[in-house]
């Protein structure tokens, strides 16, 4: 089961100068690919020298009221001085049309990767990921997603069923694994636990270093509760990410108090995070830009070490979580 609806085939680069010259902007080099599957990302340079990134968004994704969620959300952090990529308001919109498609202009903001081992710079991206949360409780989205089982684990479920990307001989094992996986979710989550407006994906590709953290990318901001932020800066074994997560809590509270409750959503919300994107690429693979990128999908050991990580990801389920000094 594939997503059919759109592929991107009909965005040609004059249509993407097009797009910008409508809204005075002449670009003055080439356009430059960045690193994004699900939408069109290009970097570019004005006749001034200043540089944009121009993002396309993939159709019937996200509506127009849930992008403009999205942007105002970003204008709203950057006004209290978070530094993300917001988009640029041009002729009074941030959310731009040209040829049936929906686009944004952005500052582009160079910088290196963040360090997630680095426990300074960690510290650094608590502080602020503690003033998004901050800024994020005032309100609820109103039309974006929460996280929840079924898009993340039923959903995906039914399509792992349809796909035929899943060799036959290994289906079977695969969907057994799935489903004692979501069995060990299910009693772990609660939709009862406080959410707030959220980056949503807030891996450390999504985050730059430039005398300081540069967020960048917030097409999954949604509800959430807020541990979903935190743990995909956590890597290596228990101890070190016990480590990490005291770092990160401990500059996070300096603006924004934390549910130490939360912690235990952290394995289900990564068990979540494992299903859900394999179906998304799943969902995607009609787009040439997958096969291209993720032609591992076609190869048999890669069904038998994900049915093994699923499984494994039981296990860990099945331990304590983390568990943080006294003063949490």
């Amino acid at each position: 089961m594939t997503d059919n609806a759109f592929n991107f085939q009909t965005l040609h680069p004059d249509t993407i100068l097009d797009a910008l010259f409508a809204q005075g902007i002449r670009v003055d080099s080439g356009l430059t690919p960045l690193n994004s599957y699900e939408n069109r990302v290009y970097q570019f340079q004005d006749e001034d020298r200043r540089r944009y990134v121009v993002k396309f968004y993939r159709p019937q994704r996200w509506t127009t009221q849930q992008i403009a969620e999205e942007h105002q959300f970003a204008l709203e952090l950057a006004e209290h001085d978070v530094p993300i990529a917001a988009p640029l308001i041009l002729n009074g919109e941030t959310l731009l049309q040209h040829d049936g498609f929906s686009f944004a202009v952005f500052p582009s903001l160079g910088g290196r990767q963040f360090e997630v081992d680095n426990l300074d710079q960690l510290e650094w991206v608590g502080s602020y990921l503690g003033r998004i949360h901050q800024i994020g409780q005032r309100c609820r989205f109103t039309y974006r997603p929460d996280i929840g089982l079924d898009e993340y684990l039923h959903q995906p479920r039914n399509i792992y069923e349809q796909t035929p990307l899943i060799p036959a001989g290994l289906k079977a094992a695969f969907l057994q694994a799935t489903d004692a996986l979501i069995a060990a979710v299910i009693p772990r989550w609660s939709d009862s636990v406080t959410t707030l407006r959220l980056r949503g994906d807030c891996h450390p590709g999504n985050i730059l270093w430039r005398d300081g953290p540069l967020f960048v990318d917030l097409d999954d901001a949604r509800n959430g509760p807020a541990v979903q932020d935190l743990w995909m800066l956590l890597n290596g074994d228990r101890q070190e990410q016990r480590i990490q997560l005291e770092t990160v809590l401990e500059a996070y509270e300096e603006f924004q108090r934390f549910d130490p409750k939360e912690i235990a959503l952290i394995e289900p919300l990564r068990a979540m995070r494992l299903v859900y994107y394999l179906a998304w690429i799943i969902r995607r693979w009609d787009d040439p830009a997958f096969p291209g990128n993720f032609p591992w999908l076609r190869e048999e050991d890669f069904w038998r070490r994900q049915t093994a990580t699923f499984n494994e990801q039981v296990k860990v389920l099945n331990e304590p979580p983390l568990q943080l000094m006294p003063m949490y």
